[in-house]
């Protein structure tokens, strides 16, 4: 539970990597976790927020555990990709990359991810992604910075 500023919310901090489960790796992790915390996982003042590494782009369609169906399941819960909402993208056709693999700007992906429930979704002021120039110094990660009325 985050709480000050008047806010109050419960956060989900999101990093998909372990590589070496047998039941699969990145995207379902997140799967497992959103079915480990279903019954916590509200549509009010909810808030599951960073590295993903997924997209629907890499979807295994014989994989329960894919993008799309994270992405379906937390729309079931009343949960939003805050991007998606705010810039009225698609999955899977993002026009700004929040990846830039090795740091190349030619190899750029949308991985990185602010799902809010409706009720915070509501109060979206704006949502943006950092510079590839100013943020690649420091990671191959750019920032999606959301911000709440």
């Amino acid at each position: 539970m985050v709480k000050g500023g008047g806010s109050k919310f419960t956060l989900y901090a999101i990093w998909a990597n372990n590589p070496h489960d047998p039941d699969g790796q990145y995207v379902e992790q997140v799967w497992k976790a959103i079915h480990h915390y279903d019954r916590h996982l509200k549509n009010t003042q909810t808030i599951l927020a960073g590295d993903f590494n997924s997209n629907t782009i890499w979807d295994r369609k014989y994989r329960k555990g894919n993008h799309s169906n994270v992405v379906k399941r937390l729309e079931e819960k009343g949960i939003y990709s805050s991007y998606h909402l705010h810039h009225k993208q698609i999955q899977g056709k993002e026009k700004h990359p929040t990846l830039y693999m090795y740091r190349h700007k030619d190899k750029p992906y949308h991985i990185d991810y602010c799902f809010v429930s409706a009720d915070l979704a509501d109060k979206l002021s704006s949502v943006e992604v950092g510079d590839y120039k100013r943020w690649t110094k420091y990671s191959d990660h750019v920032p999606l910075i959301v911000t709440f009325n």
